[in-house]
């Protein structure tokens, strides 16, 4: 039985050999280069972004941004008979990227913040909405994350991705925030 070999040289695929070849045309700065290497790629790239992000429009993004990323590193590939492999490792660290960014700034359905809301100990529901309204959403969502819903702010930092002194500047700003807002409200009333 004969197997394939798992490092196949470029003469043995002519794909990867033309591919290789445009790769080191796009380096020296043939840009005409990039039209075919998107002819003869975009579709795996697409579907591989897709399967990552199962969305349309991210896949579409990050297919669009791997070829820039492409056309900005050319000159950082270096022939090993998988120009394919480099290509879709840009694309996956593109679809990472995307990925923690949609986790970053990933908001709470409006149903989760009106349940949130929906306290006891909070007097006035539409009042308090709309004073949240004047911060900032990732300011807001620490202010209800803290104090409505009572996590720690070690938990709100590692949930949303940020340093504990950002979360506990950030809050404190917006309670300051609130309070002059409340205050300011009373008052005209």
């Amino acid at each position: 039985m004969q197997t394939k070999k798992a490092n196949a040289s470029p003469e043995k695929d002519p794909s990867a050999a033309r591919l290789e070849a445009l790769f080191a045309r796009l380096a020296q700065g043939e840009t005409a280069a990039i039209s075919p290497i998107y002819d003869m790629t975009s579709s795996a790239v697409y579907a591989y972004a897709l399967a990552m992000l199962k969305h349309s429009f991210d896949a579409e993004d990050v297919l669009h941004d791997c070829y820039l990323r492409l056309y900005a590193a050319a000159g950082n590939y270096r022939p090993q008979g998988k120009p394919m492999a480099y290509l879709i490792t840009i694309a996956r660290n593109l679809c990472l990227d995307r990925l923690k960014e949609r986790a970053r700034y990933a908001e709470l359905p409006e149903e989760t913040w009106e349940r949130m809301l929906q306290i006891d100990s909070i007097p006035d529901n539409l009042q308090t909405a709309e004073w949240l309204q004047t911060l900032k959403e990732e300011d807001r969502q620490i202010v209800v994350l803290h104090a409505v819903a009572g996590m720690k702010h070690r938990e709100i930092a590692q949930l949303m991705e940020l340093p504990l002194a950002t979360v506990l500047s950030r809050y404190a700003r917006a309670m300051k925030k609130l309070r002059k807002t409340i205050t300011e409200r009373n008052e005209e009333e």
